[in-house]
């Protein structure tokens, strides 16, 4: 067996949920540190996304049995993370999500260097008092903080409106551009080949590709109001949801036949190659990953102006990529102005595509982690080394 290397950092990511978003964001981050040398070991539930990712990106992968939600099994939750966490001897804790900030910290109660990302703020999800009871923990918890990093300057803003009296750091969103390769016309006939056989697509229909999970918080129900505007100013487009969650039932029941519903996949490349537009009418919370990898292959995208978003555009693309949350007639506008024009919709997915290049790859996010950790230490006046990440973004051919 190799020896690790004793000067490394060790850093510990617990994390729920295992698929989505945030599970897609840990996994691309993970790879990332362990490319730049960090010893890497990832706590979450099994039989998911990340769980598989990450083993496959050389990381240490150790069970936590804990649900998606918080619930009656919070305890167990804690005691297992406790245990876990104390096994894998870091020298920092990375915790994600709402169910990872709340036992981890639970856990460890400031007792190991403990950086939190919410990647969505639990109070700006809920409503009434559950939202106060969010703002109250999490106010109580920056006792056993030592830094948070957010999303964005709006997700900053949130944390300092509900009283978070905790240091931050913004977090770029970005993603491994090493498994996201621009998609041409040649890949686009391709995927729409392809998807036709199995989804029965048109494939020369207008498409707009929706990834995420079908709930609330990610507003497909506000994309299926705005569609029949879309189909009127557009005949013969088509929408494509892809993804699961709690609200596909009562979507279904909105959507019209030109509406297709995918379900779950694990390689959304053929989507993002398909689609002319990529649609993210997201509520609230951070941008999640699926608009930067269309922008990754070259799409163009039409988001909701949530945590993260308009930081990441190219500079002067808010209009009309960037529409307000919740507004189906904004949301219409916006993606049949795209759909209508497909010369200034390749050049913005041109300029996508070279914006992410620039500045959306992970490693720079890897190397603002690095950063972090070793602040946090010597704020703790602990010393171990932690390497220098050397930003190495791929060649894109």
């Amino acid at each position: 067996m190799e020896c690790e290397p004793a000067t490394s950092l060790r850093v510990v990511h617990l994390v729920q949920p295992v698929n989505g978003s945030i599970a897609s964001a840990v996994a691309d981050l993970v790879r990332a540190q362990i490319e730049a040398g960090l010893r890497v070991v990832v706590l979450c539930p099994s039989g998911g996304r990340l769980e598989r990712e990450a083993a496959r990106a050389g990381a240490r992968v150790r069970l936590w049995l804990a649900e998606r939600a918080a619930g009656g099994n919070l305890p167990w939750e804690v005691l297992c993370a406790s245990r876990a966490i104390r096994r894998a001897d870091p020298d920092v804790v990375h915790l994600h999500g709402d169910k990872a900030g709340l036992a981890g910290r639970l856990a460890l109660r400031g007792r190991l260097p403990t950086v939190f990302q919410p990647h969505r703020w639990s109070f700006q999800a809920a409503r009434g008092l559950s939202a106060q009871l969010a703002r109250h923990w999490e106010r109580r918890a920056t006792a056993w903080t030592d830094r948070v990093l957010c999303l964005g300057d709006q997700q900053r803003g949130a944390a300092a409106r509900a009283g978070l009296d905790v240091p931050t750091t913004v977090l770029r969103a970005a993603v491994d551009l090493a498994r996201l390769p621009p998609a041409g016309q040649v890949a686009r006939r391709q995927a729409r080949a392809a998807l036709a056989s199995v989804h029965g697509l048109p494939q020369r229909a207008p498409l707009v590709v929706c990834v995420g999970r079908l709930d609330e918080r990610h507003g497909q129900d506000v994309l299926l109001r705005a569609w029949p505007r879309v189909a009127a100013r557009v005949p013969g487009a088509r929408l494509a949801l892809v993804g699961e969650g709690p609200e596909r039932a009562a979507l279904r029941r909105a959507a019209g036949p030109d509406v297709l519903f995918t379900g779950r996949t694990e390689d959304i490349l053929p989507w993002f190659a398909a689609a002319d537009v990529v649609a993210a009418p997201t509520r609230w919370g951070g941008i999640g990953v699926a608009p930067l990898e269309a922008m990754a292959v070259g799409r163009p995208v039409v988001i909701g102006d949530v945590g993260g978003a308009a930081d990441s555009l190219p500079p002067g693309m808010s209009r009309p990529c960037l529409v307000t949350p919740g507004d189906p007639v904004a949301l219409a506008g916006a993606l049949a102005e795209l759909l209508v024009d497909p010369e200034r919709r390749g050049a913005l997915g041109e300029r996508a595509r070279a914006h992410m290049a620039a500045v959306g790859d992970i490693r720079h996010t890897a190397a603002t982690c690095a950063r972090v950790y070793r602040e946090v230490l010597a704020g703790r006046a602990v010393e171990p080394a932690v390497p220098e990440v050397n930003v190495r973004v791929p060649r894109r051919r």
